[in-house]
């Protein structure tokens, strides 16, 4: 007998399994593709100057410092640049609360504190205290100029040398007499600095004024002067004063209690939408003041509240140094004479705090961004800070300008705070 023959398999069975064996390797392919796709974060930059870590851990990464979780730390910078938690939720009438999403798409875009992952919304923006107006502070500085010291007061100004003045046209000033010169010309660049920056109406109107016993200026107050102890022809400056200002305690990103490591608090990603619009607006203006702050190396704010974390745990629920607020909610920056050239003289002391500082922001004013960027492309700063700065005070070659190196200093931060906003873009666009 003769055994039947098996039928040959069709060609429908034999490409099912061609197309089997060749999906491991096509899912490969596609994997590829789109990781291919995904943009690399770019790493964190590197400081310019490259102090040594802090001695209490500042500067330092959480692993190096011995803490758990340095790969997983938390920043304001990653609270900032993630707008999409807040971006389905609505501000409900005057109560500053932000309710579920769910909501028609145009409310929940207008009720996102935060745009394109870095910039502080148009809307929240606007609703900044416009501070010291341009030509309010052009009006107050001519006049101060021109006007007669009536008297001067003890008290209310700071150090003992400093004086409160008042002028012969009503107005009063704070005279502030530096331990050194460095530290009258840091206040006067560093005011100068805030106009290039676009931030000048943060800072009370300040003008430089020659010491002259015999002169018209300072005539009426000549035996006020010997007891100040003043040297004759010393160059002071002259800072309006402002009236009901009240002291600021740092908000919950710098304010937090130290903990074991020292290292900034931040909140925690969910919290940003849910803080009513004034603490919001407050914000704002911390992002610019820290910025500011970092590029002139000025330690006499928050950052000596940070230094003092070290004998004094509760600090940072105490008031900010050379900080107040305006009745309207404004926030004040005053007494800046540690900026720029004293500053600049101490960055291995203090940039440990500064830097740390800075890499807690990641949420920038675009005006500011847009300045800093073009700083940076056109590696200007110190050219633009020299222009402003002959064209606006009268007695700027008393004190001069920056050195050279300082001049190179200041455009290294600029183009450390460039990258640092690059960074904060790159991180942004992953999340």
């Amino acid at each position: 007998m003769k055994r039947a023959r098996r039928a040959a398999p069709g060609p429908l069975p034999v490409l099912g399994l061609l197309l089997l064996g060749a999906l491991p390797g096509l899912w490969t392919v596609l994997l590829r593709r789109e990781a291919a796709a995904q943009p690399e974060p770019q790493p964190e930059p590197r400081p310019p100057a490259g102090p040594p870590p802090g001695r209490w851990g500042w500067g330092r990464s959480p692993a190096a410092r011995g803490e758990p979780g340095g790969g997983e730390q938390k920043t304001f910078r990653t609270l900032l640049a993630v707008p999409a938690a807040v971006a389905g939720r609505e501000e409900r009438g005057g109560e500053g609360r932000f309710v579920a999403a769910g909501s028609p798409p145009a409310a929940a875009a207008a009720a996102s504190p935060v745009e394109r992952g870095i910039f502080w919304s148009r809307e929240l923006e606007e609703q900044v205290p416009p501070g010291f107006a341009a030509e309010e502070a052009a009006a107050w500085l001519s006049a101060a100029r021109a006007a007669r010291v009536a008297s001067l007061e003890r008290g209310g100004c700071g150090r003992s040398s400093n004086r409160l003045a008042r002028l012969s046209d009503g107005s009063r000033a704070c005279v502030r007499y530096g331990i050194n010169p460095e530290q009258i010309q840091g206040e006067a660049l560093s005011y100068h600095l805030a106009g290039v920056l676009g931030m000048q109406e943060r800072l009370p109107p300040m003008a430089l004024a020659l010491v002259e016993a015999r002169g018209r200026q300072w005539e009426p107050v000549r035996e006020e002067l010997r007891g100040s102890h003043w040297a004759e022809g010393a160059v002071v400056s002259m800072t309006r004063w402002v009236d009901n200002l009240t002291a600021v305690v740092a908000p919950a990103p710098w304010g937090a209690e130290a903990g074991a490591g020292r290292r900034l608090q931040p909140l925690s990603a969910g919290e940003l939408g849910s803080l009513p619009p004034s603490q919001l607006v407050e914000l704002v203006q911390w992002s610019d003041l820290i910025l500011f702050d970092y590029l002139t190396a000025n330690f006499d704010r928050l950052v000596s509240n940070l230094f003092s974390l070290q004998w004094d745990p509760r600090v940072m629920r105490r008031a900010t140094s050379n900080l107040l607020r305006a009745p309207d909610g404004g926030l004040v920056f005053l007494d800046n004479e540690a900026g720029l050239v004293h500053g600049y003289r101490l960055l291995a002391m203090w940039d440990p705090y500064n830097e740390p500082l800075l890499r807690s922001v990641c949420v920038f004013r675009e005006g500011t961004a847009r300045r800093v960027a073009e700083l940076h492309r056109r590696r200007s700063a110190a050219a633009e800070l020299r222009r402003r700065y002959r064209a606006r005070e009268p007695l700027w070659a008393r004190l001069g300008f920056l050195s050279e190196r300082q001049a190179e200093l200041l455009q290294a931060r600029v183009d450390f705070v460039h990258r640092h906003i690059a960074h904060c873009r790159a991180q942004a666009a992953v999340l």
